[in-house]
């Protein structure tokens, strides 16, 4: 599964529910600060799209059955925006001499941003068994820093598989 898919797919989603729940809401808590908030669930979600197998480089396609939360809230001092999506999925692999893996997956990430400063961070595992017994383990944790002058303090995507 493609991370930039997954933080694309939650980025979009998270604004999208903004935009919806937070028409016609007033300032609300925080002091007046003009937060709004939103959580927006989604279950037995399907996706199918073109990817590679992250371990082997291995082009194939994804099928998911996906379930989602995102939570966001945004006020006059930045913007806090969190998701995890998980599910069970299938890759087949372009090439039927290779393995198709099929499994579980959990990706979680969080955007925060306020006057001064921001950071991004997220972690992807995925777990699955190939159809010649073999298994497939990747884990994925990235973060990245920004300070108020806009410098990126922190930066690095570290993956592993097994």
């Amino acid at each position: 599964m493609s991370r930039l898919r997954i933080r694309g797919a939650c980025a979009t989603a998270g604004v999208a529910a903004l935009l919806v729940t937070g028409a016609g809401v007033g300032a609300a808590g925080a002091g007046g600060n003009g937060a709004v908030t939103f959580t927006d669930n989604q279950h037995a979600v399907v996706d199918v799209f073109t990817t590679v197998n992250p371990c082997t480089g291995d082009p194939g396609t994804i099928d998911a059955l996906e379930n989602q939360v995102f939570h966001g809230t945004v006020n006059k001092t930045g913007s806090w925006f969190t998701g995890t999506v998980e599910g069970r999925f299938t890759f087949t692999p372009d090439d039927a001499s290779k393995a198709t893996y099929t499994g579980h997956f959990a990706t979680w990430f969080g955007d925060e941003n306020n006057l001064r400063n921001g950071v991004e961070h997220s972690t992807f595992d995925v777990n699955a068994t190939g159809s010649d017994g073999s298994h497939l383990q990747f884990h994925d944790n990235a973060q990245a820093t920004l300070n108020a002058n806009g410098t990126v303090t922190v930066s690095f995507d570290h993956m592993s598989c097994a």
